[in-house]
């Protein structure tokens, strides 16, 4: 996948990047994703806070995991998010964003189910107002067009689900 070298999946990035602050009253970074938001749960995503953001047109979220046997997967993806959002609630969508494609083929949030995942909540600043995407775009096209306006990024990490 093309986007993977710039950070969007995988743990690199080619260009210096300002940080941002990602955090969940639901876990830690490092700690596991309480499995009502996985599959075996039914309250959809958990609910996320951030800042670190300004100077940023808009904001995106990625959830993937990077299991080494089965590969890279991708959640959820939500982009052209307001940039003074800086909070998302428990399943929910900030109003006026869009949501693309998941390595599913779903729109919206695909709960991870793998126990031995390593779940990351990766909120991205822009410096785009809007992708210039359609609700349910092209995983590909999307994490591409993300990774191409990166101005900061911040991850929270659930290693494997309770």
């Amino acid at each position: 996948m093309a986007a993977s070298g710039c950070g969007i999946l995988g743990g690199g990035s080619p260009r210096n990047l300002d940080v941002i602050s990602v955090s969940s009253p639901q876990f830690r970074d490092g700690a596991p994703l309480p499995d009502d938001y996985s599959c075996k749960g039914g309250q959809g995503n958990p609910p996320l806070r951030w800042s670190g953001t300004s100077g940023a047109k808009s904001v995106a979220l990625v959830v993937d995991d990077s299991n080494p046997l089965s590969g890279p997967e991708v959640h959820w993806v939500v982009f052209d998010i307001d940039p003074a959002t800086t909070e998302l609630g428990m399943n929910d969508v900030p109003r006026g964003a869009r949501q693309g494609r998941t390595t599913s083929g779903k729109v919206g949030y695909a709960p991870p189910c793998r126990p031995g995942g390593s779940y990351r909540f990766t909120v991205y600043a822009l410096n785009a107002k809007e992708l210039g995407l359609e609700q349910g775009a092209d995983l590909t096209r999307t994490l591409e067009s993300i990774a191409s306006h990166t101005i900061a990024r911040g991850r929270l990490t659930a290693n494997t689900i309770e």
